[in-house]
């Protein structure tokens, strides 16, 4: 049977194996944590565990005061750092169970709402509107592979070579990124208030 509970120490080892595994066929694929997290802020912290293995995770940091973690309310927020389900356990509504009892536990803590930022699986999309969050913001994930791209990094330090880059555009030409950048990603940022 199926068991939501909140993260401890010892749960490390199969948080990140889940993580890892749940991430690969997204546009998630290569963001790696060899560890898990630890937050500066308090954090809901759930894992959902079935037959002594982790195949689900939540993480929600959250705030103290407006604004100092989340970024699209004027009330205590809570932002997602990392929804996760195994891959041999998807359409169980292992997330789903994750996320109502995270919204439980958030109403009890006086969050207001939810702040996600996801790239661009439009699956992922699916799950989250298809639990009333709404998307607000986006903008892009820019990877700097290829020698020509990685141009744009200048450096004035001798022998100091570029390899790969990773950056942020929050600009309004998304097409010339589009053109100039083999692998782009939107961004997208959804909200879900808390009900009281």
């Amino acid at each position: 049977m199926l068991e939501i509970r909140p993260y401890k120490p010892e749960d490390e080892t199969g948080w990140v194996r889940c993580r890892v595994l749940s991430f690969l066929d997204t546009a998630y694929y290569d963001n790696v944590l060899p560890k898990k997290e630890i937050y500066q802020n308090p954090a809901i912290e759930l894992v959902a565990v079935l037959n002594n293995e982790i195949v689900g995770l939540l993480d929600i940091e959250y705030e103290t005061k407006p604004n100092t973690v989340c970024t699209k309310g004027s009330n205590i927020g809570g932002m997602i750092w990392h929804i996760a389900v195994h891959p041999d356990y998807r359409r169980r509504s292992i997330a789903s169970q994750l996320l109502h009892e995270a919204e439980k536990l958030a109403k009890d803590l006086g969050i207001t709402y939810f702040e996600a930022w996801t790239r661009d699986d439009k699956w992922v999309h699916h799950w989250y509107e298809s639990r009333q969050f709404v998307q607000v913001d986006s903008y892009l994930h820019v990877f700097l592979e290829d020698p020509q791209e990685l141009k744009v990094c200048n450096c004035d330090i001798p022998q100091f070579t570029p390899i790969l880059a990773f950056a942020h555009y929050t600009g309004e030409d998304k097409a010339m990124i589009r053109e100039k950048f083999k692998r782009v990603h939107d961004c997208f940022c959804f909200i879900k208030q808390i009900g009281r």
